[in-house]
């Protein structure tokens, strides 16, 4: 803040402490609300002098589905994914609420400060025309982006939810609607990445971040088949690397929501393997990565998306959660062992660009970052940051399919 830093500060990143869980088995239970909005305004009283921008949740579908559908992260529960992922997403749209009400009420005016919430989300592009595989697209949209951001921004959860979950899908009171609606002053956004998506010729079994197939409940809820495209670059997380995802997400919010205090890209970067500090501060593959991303970023702004905000993830190589610190997106490479900072190549970018407000990018970076629609018979199923030898299994496991001729 001396240096004129102006802090966005995350109230909740999947941190619930243990006693909580231990006591009345966390985001499960209605009680954690309470403890939540006591939380949130301890932040806002001992903080919010300097704080004027608050996230109240980062991602709560990483916490919701990776913790309570396929248990890949805490606390680790994968045994009733038909009704789990649901209850403890209902808990957290309503804490979220209640600590925005809150802020309001008891120190908006004086700090004079914004609140919001961020979620995550790859942009869905329908595998081919077919009304079938546009309708996944939605779906995949709905139960990801749609089940936290419509109650916020519309009321209500999807109508494709609350159509195909039925009483397995929590449901709001009036009075709850009218407190949730309306409480996020931003729309912030996580993205990394995009994916086709068609509808499955039987049932669907999809890849989840450690190549693990996932099946049931909220996974068969949505009904839906990721493909990537084999073209694609990959960062080292395994991820697609598909600028034209960022300009599609954006204007997909936009549209549907309309956010008053306008989007801010909260996240947005790749891991690059350059643990060697030499090949760290040449790291090409990152620089072109923000290049396109945004470039696309700004085609968005000029098709009329109101993007007001972009964070690069991240500042400093971090601890990558499960993955530790085997996974590097930062900006400045970080010797773990002396603790010495060196700003990559991508660091420098980074900084011109902030400095100037000028992006310069080579033509066949731009070129690009367009969108070029896969190619008939091509296709992969798509997975985040498996490990090789268990991806490879997973993938060897599950036979390629077909939809309109186009291979998958």
């Amino acid at each position: 803040i001396a240096n004129g830093i102006k802090p966005l500060a995350t109230i909740y990143h999947w941190d619930l402490p243990q006693c909580l869980q231990d006591e009345y088995g966390g985001w499960l239970s209605r009680k954690v609300i309470d403890d939540f909005e006591h939380y949130a305004t301890t932040c806002f009283t001992l903080f919010g002098d300097r704080v004027k921008d608050w996230i109240t949740f980062n991602e709560p579908w990483c916490s919701t589905v990776l913790g309570y559908a396929n248990g890949e992260m805490a606390p680790g529960r994968k045994e009733a994914p038909d009704t789990e992922p649901y209850l403890a997403a209902h808990h957290i749209i309503l804490s979220h609420a209640r600590a925005v009400r809150q802020y309001r009420s008891e120190f908006q005016e004086k700090q004079r400060g914004q609140i919001g919430i961020t979620l995550n989300m790859d942009w869905r592009q329908p595998l081919t025309d077919s009304e079938e595989d546009k309708a996944a697209a939605q779906r995949a949209l709905d139960w990801q982006l749609g089940w936290f951001a419509d109650p916020i921004w519309k009321g209500d959860y999807p109508e494709s939810m609350r159509k195909r979950c039925g009483d397995r899908l929590p449901t709001f009171s009036a009075e709850e609607k009218e407190l949730i609606k309306g409480t996020s002053e931003f729309f912030g956004l996580n993205h990394y990445s995009t994916a086709y998506v068609a509808a499955p010729k039987g049932k669907a079994q999809t890849l989840s971040m450690w190549g693990n197939v996932q099946a049931g409940g909220y996974f068969d809820d949505q009904e839906v088949e990721l493909i990537d495209d084999p073209r694609w670059g990959r960062s080292d997380m395994d991820w697609g690397v598909v600028p034209w995802g960022i300009k599609h997400m954006c204007e997909y919010i936009q549209r549907e929501y309309n956010p008053q205090g306008g989007i801010l890209v909260t996240e947005n970067g790749c891991a690059v393997p350059d643990d060697d500090v030499t090949v760290a501060q040449n790291d090409n593959f990152r620089v072109e990565f923000y290049q396109g991303y945004i470039a696309q970023l700004h085609k968005a702004i000029q098709c009329g998306a109101d993007v007001r905000a972009y964070f690069a993830w991240s500042l400093l190589d971090n601890f990558e959660w499960a993955l530790g610190y085997s996974k590097r997106f930062g900006l400045v490479h970080v010797d773990y062992k002396t603790q010495k900072r060196t700003p990559k190549k991508s660091a420098y970018v980074m900084s011109e660009i902030c400095r100037t407000n000028v992006l310069h990018l080579p033509k066949r970076v731009l070129e690009a970052s367009n969108f070029v629609m896969i190619e008939d018979g091509a296709g992969r199923k798509t997975t985040k940051d498996a490990p090789p030898s268990q991806k490879q299994q997973e993938m060897a496991d599950i036979s390629p399919r077909s939809v309109g001729g186009l291979g998958a």
